[in-house]
């Protein structure tokens, strides 16, 4: 097997074993559309119980669509990893049946540390949040990715 191959296979088993658990973003009713090393995609439909006050999307559930895209992407590589930091602009206003997905690509990843950026786009293809997550190792393997 070549490098790429192996670290699909392993952004993979960690994406399954995180899922396994993810009851947050299940909960929402999130779905894992694709990881790579470095990389998920995750969408979510924004339901009633998601609209604010002002009728669109609480901006609260777009942030928590995209630190779950944010939080596989920085843990694709077998290494636990949580957020460090994070910040998001929103774009523009969301509806309620409005489908979101957001896309998490590493940018950075040195020592414990990485930077990821999250676009957050409508089915219809707008940009509606652009997030920002800085990771940090906390130390271990996953635990999908111990050896027996």
């Amino acid at each position: 097997m070549d490098g790429d191959h192996d670290g699909h296979a392993l952004a993979q088993v960690s994406a399954q074993a995180m899922w396994a658990n993810d009851n947050a973003s299940r909960g929402l009713g999130m779905t894992l559309v694709s990881v790579a090393p470095g990389e998920a995609v995750l969408s979510m439909v924004v339901r009633k119980d998601m609209v604010n006050g002002h009728g669109i999307c609480h901006g609260g559930f777009m942030f928590t669509l995209a630190d779950s895209a944010f939080a596989f992407a920085c843990n694709s590589h077998g290494e636990p990893a949580v957020a460090q930091q994070c910040a998001v602009t929103f774009i523009r206003p969301v509806r309620e049946g409005e489908t979101l997905t957001a896309h998490a690509l590493e940018r950075s990843r040195v020592g414990r540390g990485g930077i990821y950026d999250v676009t957050v786009r409508a089915a219809d293809g707008d940009a509606v949040a652009e997030f920002r997550g800085h990771s940090r190792t906390i130390g271990g393997r996953s635990p999908s990715t111990k050896s027996s």
